[in-house]
């Protein structure tokens, strides 16, 4: 699959504040993906000093496996909160060039627009991808939200002052909620149903815990699943 070169990685976290602000005002934030066939989640996991980054295509309707790609690297941005996709994305973006095919719809574990700077992860990797994205995050990393129904389907907005920056959804009765945003060319109730239409009882998405699962080195795809070491 192919990745756009918008910006280089080696840059000091200044340099990549930045990149993140001028790449903001490219992010399309509205949109419904139509005839979509493949979705993609995307995961990584992070110790030693090194990333193992995951990627899974999954059919749809069927949500039936069809490729995994993990790619395994050293990790050489520092951690700094709201600068991670310069951590993580070229760890990411080597499992994304492995792919077979082009997904219609990429799911996320992180956050889109719901960050300070308007521009997560999911954001930054919908546009190098230039596919509709979406960031579904478990934790909260900015915004205030009201109170949440306990039944399925339920959301509320995620705000920072007057601007909604995503959706509190509840996708499985009595566990925590997820955190949806937009990431890139999809409005953000479209991607809140898409959250919920890619579950399949569980808390997270299908693509996106089968990405998770990838990532802690559960092979989730038998056949053709592939490793790489760099």
């Amino acid at each position: 699959m192919e990745i756009r070169e918008l910006h280089p990685w080696s840059v000091s976290p200044a340099e990549a504040v930045v990149i993140q602000k001028r790449l903001a005002a490219q992010i399309v934030v509205e949109g419904a993906p139509q005839d979509v066939r493949v979705v993609a989640g995307a995961d990584i996991s992070v110790g030693g000093g090194r990333g193992r980054g995951a990627v899974v295509l999954l059919s749809y309707p069927e949500l039936r496996p069809l490729e995994q790609e993990v790619v395994e690297a050293e990790l050489t941005f520092p951690y700094v909160p709201g600068l991670l996709a310069f951590r993580e994305i070229p760890v990411l973006a080597e499992a994304f060039r492995r792919l077979s095919q082009r997904p219609d719809l990429l799911l996320v574990d992180g956050q889109g627009l719901a960050h300070p700077r308007r521009f997560g992860i999911a954001c930054h990797l919908g546009l190098l991808l230039d596919v509709a994205t979406i960031g579904c995050a478990k934790s909260r990393l900015v915004g205030d939200h009201g109170p949440l129904g306990e039944e399925v389907g339920s959301r509320t907005g995620l705000r920072d002052g007057a601007e909604v920056l995503g959706l509190v959804l509840r996708t499985r009765a009595g566990v925590t909620p997820v955190y949806v945003s937009v990431g890139h060319r999809i409005g953000l109730s479209e991607a809140a149903e898409w959250t919920l239409r890619l579950c399949r009882g569980y808390r997270l998405p299908e693509p996106a815990r089968l990405a998770h699962q990838a990532a802690g080195d559960q092979t989730v795809v038998p056949a053709g699943a592939r490793l790489s070491v760099i």
